[in-house]
């Protein structure tokens, strides 16, 4: 296995990938196709590597059904959550501030998302390049991790999604249910979705050098990406604040975490 030309085969679908995708948002003038095209990407880069592999394995096909399940529904998800609605706040905060915003946009939206979605698919793309063993204990555990997080995300958007239907919660701030023990039990959860990916590379000599891809993603969600910036937007408010005081930010009931 040459995981140099994997890894430049990963790149150059990823470039297409994501050009076409920002394409289409300058199309649209709405950059918020990125957030959905974030699950669509992993699911072409496990189906490309696993077509390039030549050989197909059970890890491989529970891996990238994973992939598949996983990706599906969050694309779906955003896609749905999006409809009918301007772009996001974060994006158009940017669309009115950046100078060449279409070059910048393209760099730092797109191209840096690919990045970070080449990082973080290590696991998949390491596995569907690898010669497959037998199933042990690692997957069995990985296979758990992905069950709880694939769970909390799912459950997490679905309640989520329910509060803002409703007219009556408008303005409100969502504490109920999964959101009472952590402040985005979201983003956790697809944080415990990649350890569980993670995990099955841990059958393979250097499987572990992969979960650089799990700790970015976490990191990402933790401290860049996800908990920052959206916690920036209710910063001040009462309600927010009193909310943030007693809830833990990622980790269920981790107040520290």
């Amino acid at each position: 296995m040459d995981f140099h030309n994997v890894l430049i085969e990963v790149s150059l679908v990823i470039l297409l990938f994501m050009t076409a995708v920002f394409i289409v948002s300058v199309m649209r003038k709405d950059n918020s196709v990125a957030d959905i095209a974030w699950g669509t990407g992993f699911i072409i880069i496990g189906f490309y590597t696993l077509m390039q592999s030549g050989v197909i394995d059970l890890r491989k096909i529970i891996v990238n059904l994973l992939v598949l399940i996983w990706g599906l529904r969050l694309s779906i998800h955003i896609l749905n959550r999006n409809k009918g609605k301007e772009e996001d706040f974060r994006y158009k905060a940017w669309r009115d501030s950046w100078r060449y915003f279409y070059l910048r946009s393209y760099l730092q939206v797109y191209m840096l998302q690919g990045l970070i979605m080449m990082i973080v698919s290590a696991p998949v793309w390491f596995i569907n390049s690898s010669e497959g063993g037998p199933l042990g204990a690692w997957d069995s555990i990985g296979l758990i991790l992905f069950g709880a997080g694939f769970l909390l995300e799912a459950f997490a958007d679905y309640q989520l999604s329910a509060f803002k239907a409703d007219p009556a919660n408008k303005g409100k701030i969502m504490t109920l249910g999964v959101w009472a023990v952590s402040r985005h039990p979201n983003h956790f959860g697809e944080a415990l979705v990649w350890w569980g990916i993670g995990f099955y590379t841990l059958s393979f000599p250097y499987g572990w050098a992969t979960l650089a891809g799990p700790v970015v993603i976490t990191l990402m969600l933790r401290f860049v990406s996800g908990v920052p910036m959206l916690e920036k937007r209710y910063a001040g408010r009462p309600d927010w604040e009193a909310y943030k005081a007693k809830t833990a930010p990622f980790v269920p009931f981790v107040k520290f975490l």
